[in-house]
């Protein structure tokens, strides 16, 4: 039987179109091996195996392999979670390439200047020179909060705990098509355990209860966690999970050496952080063909910060500030449905229906102690309240002897209330502090349909797709903002169209190319449009504009890859070129002196046409055998290039380039891996300026640059049995001083703390890992 018949009959099967893909590649497979000469297994072989059996969800919105995807993917699986030993998402985008996570220090103010400098923590993902909400960020498919960003106030995307996952899925560029909004630059979308993952023994067969316990230690933040996971078989129609974890940890090290409790500090602020998660998933499987998911996940993170770097430095006056501190608390809950049904329809073959709800509180406390006793209080409060319905149908279709089509349609429904609150207090001789909100409540909702179909020959897959999606920013209440604003909220709506088309061509069993045009969107958000404050202080008036007129980013991106299987090579490499139109700058300076009646004046506002472009390549070179084990060299590179097609500056936000190149060792009980990363130097010619942006001209401050770093990790695992395994790592093995380009980006080049923004030194990391 040949590849065309194999696609041909399964065309006639119902339900048959969530394993197309993987059926037709492994029978292709196998009818070539059954007929080739029989070889001994290499390493390379097993890798090959391993990739082509990899199957995710974000690239289609259904099950697919990746090898068949048009489009860069990367995928986390668990075992690389566990001997990796990520913690969080600033440990995933260590060792992919043109992906970083913002990670600054905790050196915010809370009262003064507007300085949220490392308030957010691990702010969001960076993919491809774009940042923040521009990066989707996906939990089971259910949308995880915003960022928030507002003077000395800001509120990042860690809302989980990576100790829930069994996979995270990475997407490289727009992804708007299936996603919609926030999915300009790409997407991340989280996977969590289900009982079947505990269900399995080692052979194969099925077990009535698993399980998974799990401790670590990591020296960069003195961090302790225990997680522990029990799923049972109820019955031949019933499985249920339970998954919970608890972590301690102080603040992230650095290489920091002046331990002063002023301004000029450069170690660490004392930090202490708590943080502890619940996930719960039934599994319903009333027949054969029919799935039913009920999840629910709580999230909660505290911190305790103790701000000695907010401290004055002598001579003190009345409002010196002698002490700082603040607490931090966060906590997300989710509840979502998620039904599946094989059917055989004239409309549908599989039919998937979606509806969760989803609660995120923050909340920022803030307090000041002055020289004169006088004590400064402010309390912040950022809320979102979402729901999200879907539904979506796949249905395979024969349009010949050498093509079946898989249509994907669906309709998608959300609806998210965002609110905030400043309420604080002043000392006198002071004005009293007003109770404020910068942005009235706002429900942000959605409304989308969207169509993708897949056509598949013996070597050809081509997917076209279009989505249409409604967005409209409400305003729901105008009390606590207006007053004390003289400026009412505004509400905002539009429509947005985006489509796709993508292409990859199988030349043979072990090469393959491919093409995707695809576009992106991203709508303003609350805080975009109608963020507005002014603070006028004895030494600076400062007014923050709204701009009702924003208008949605967007974004045309190309991608050109291809896809090597070799019997000692395997890699993917890919080159892109974007261009994004209207992109948002928040709170541009737009001149003033500082004065009464000529204040310092912001406004976030759209800038004209930008630019970016690079390229990718990964891979795993397979040396052979050694002893009794097998040698294999990982690797990746990225470069991405951006310019402001205005002004003909380069984009400052692109990160340097990364390479990784690591040499592991693995025999049957143990495997160890040295690792080097290198990171590019930033110039001043690769800044759209090279000084910092003001709004009055002298005097002039240089931005700071970066010079190359080159860092060294030793980690490996011992798999004392076959369900006990100790991983550890040995980071920054020679100790070197270097800094991230996401993390002191904006930065004063002649600052005196510029240490503080530096990465841990020499640490090491240990965990223990044991199913039952």
């Amino acid at each position: 039987m040949n590849r065309t018949q194999t696609l041909t009959q399964l065309s006639n099967v119902p339900g048959a179109m969530r394993n197309l893909t993987c059926l037709a590649a492994l029978a292709f497979l196998a009818g070539h091996a059954a007929s080739a000469p029989a070889q001994p297994p290499s390493n390379a072989d097993n890798v090959l195996v391993a990739a082509l059996e990899t199957v995710v969800i974000s690239g289609s919105r259904s099950e697919q392999r990746r090898e068949d995807l048009p489009l860069s993917v990367d995928v986390i699986t668990a075992a690389e979670l566990e001997e990796g030993q990520l913690v969080d998402i600033r440990d995933l985008a260590k060792g992919l390439p043109n992906v970083s996570v913002k990670r600054a220090p905790a050196r915010f103010g809370v009262t003064g200047a507007g300085n949220p400098t490392g308030r957010d923590g691990n702010a969001g993902f960076n993919v491809r020179g774009l940042d923040g909400n521009r990066v989707l960020m996906l939990i089971d498919g259910i949308r995880l909060p915003r960022s928030y960003i507002n003077g000395s106030n800001a509120f990042g995307r860690d809302t989980l705990s990576l100790e829930l996952l069994k996979r995270i899925e990475l997407v490289r560029g727009p992804s708007s098509v299936l996603y919609g909004s926030d999915a300009l630059a790409g997407l991340v979308n989280f996977i969590t355990l289900e009982p079947s993952d505990f269900l399995k023994a080692s052979d194969g067969s099925s077990k009535p209860m698993g399980g998974k316990l799990s401790m670590r230690y990591a020296g960069d933040d003195q961090s302790a966690a225990l997680a522990a996971s029990l799923a049972y078989q109820q019955s031949d129609t019933l499985q249920w999970l339970l998954t919970g974890s608890s972590a301690h940890a102080n603040a992230l090290d650095n290489m920091g050496v002046n331990d002063s409790a002023s301004v000029d500090r450069t170690r660490p602020n004392p930090q202490s952080d708590k943080a502890g998660s619940v996930l719960g998933k039934f599994v319903l499987q009333p027949q054969a063909g029919q799935k039913h998911v009920l999840t629910f996940e709580h999230v909660k993170k505290d911190s305790q910060i103790e701000l000695l770097s907010s401290r004055t430095k002598a001579p003190f006056v009345a409002a010196s500030v002698m002490d700082e501190s603040a607490t931090k608390t966060m906590q997300r809950q989710r509840l979502a449905w998620n039904a599946n049904y094989s059917l055989d329809a004239a409309m549908a073959d599989y039919f998937q229906t979606t509806a969760a709800v989803q609660s995120t509180t923050a909340q920022d406390n803030g307090r000041t102690l002055r020289k004169d006793m006088g004590l400064r209080i402010r309390d912040t409060s950022y809320n979102e309240r979402a729901w999200q319905l879907g539904v979506q149908a796949d249905k395979l279709l024969r349009i010949n002897s050498n093509w079946v089509q898989k249509i994907t349609y669906g309709l998608g429904l959300s609806s998210t209330d965002v609110s905030s609150f400043f309420d604080g207090s002043d000392p006198a001789p002071l004005p009293t502090y007003l109770p404020k909100k910068y942005f009235p409540d706002t429900r942000d909702s959605t409304t989308a349909s969207f169509l993708q179909s897949e056509f598949a020959s013996e070597q050809w897959r081509i997917t076209p797709g279009l989505r249409w999606e409604q967005f409209d920013l409400k305003v729901l209440r105008q009390s606590g903002f207006s007053p004390p604003s003289a400026i009412l909220g505004k509400s905002l709506s539009g429509v947005n169209v985006s489509p796709k088309l993508g292409a990859l061509h199988t030349l043979s069993r072990q090469w393959s190319l491919f093409a995707n045009y695809a576009s992106g969107f991203r709508a303003p958000n609350a805080a975009q449009v109608n963020g507005f404050t002014e603070n006028p202080t004895p030494s600076t008036f400062v007014s923050l504009l709204p701009n009702p007129d924003l208008k949605p980013e967007t974004s045309r991106n190309l991608e050109l890859g291809v896809r090597a299987r070799l019997d000692s090579l395997s890699f993917d490499a890919a080159v892109f070129a974007g261009h994004f139109h209207q992109l948002i700058v928040d709170k541009k300076p737009l001149g003033g002196a500082g004065l009464a009646g000529d204040p310092l004046l912001f406004q976030t506002v759209n800038i004209d046409n930008a630019s970016i472009d690079g390229f990718e390549i990964k891979g795993l070179m397979d040396l052979g055998s050694v002893a009794q084990g097998t040698l294999t060299m990982p690797f990746s590179y990225g470069r991405a290039n951006g310019r402001n097609n205005s002004t003909g500056r380069p984009l400052s936000a692109i990160d340097p380039s990364k390479l990784t190149v690591g040499l592991k060792y693995k025999t049957v009980q143990w495997d160890v891996q040295l690792g080097a990363i290198r990171h590019a130097a930033k110039t001043a010619e690769e800044l759209e300026s090279p000084y910092l942006p003001k709004p009055i001209n002298p005097p002039r401050i240089a931005q700071l640059t970066l010079p190359a770093a080159t860092t060294l990790d030793l980690q490996g695992q011992w798999r004392v049995r076959k369900d006990v395994r100790v991983n550890w790592e040995l980071a920054n093995l020679s100790n070197r001083r270097y800094w991230l380009w996401s993390d002191v980006q904006g930065l004063a080049a002649n600052s005196a703390v510029v240490d503080a923004y530096s990465q841990p030194g020499r640490h090491a990391s240990i965990s223990v890992v044991m199913d039952y």
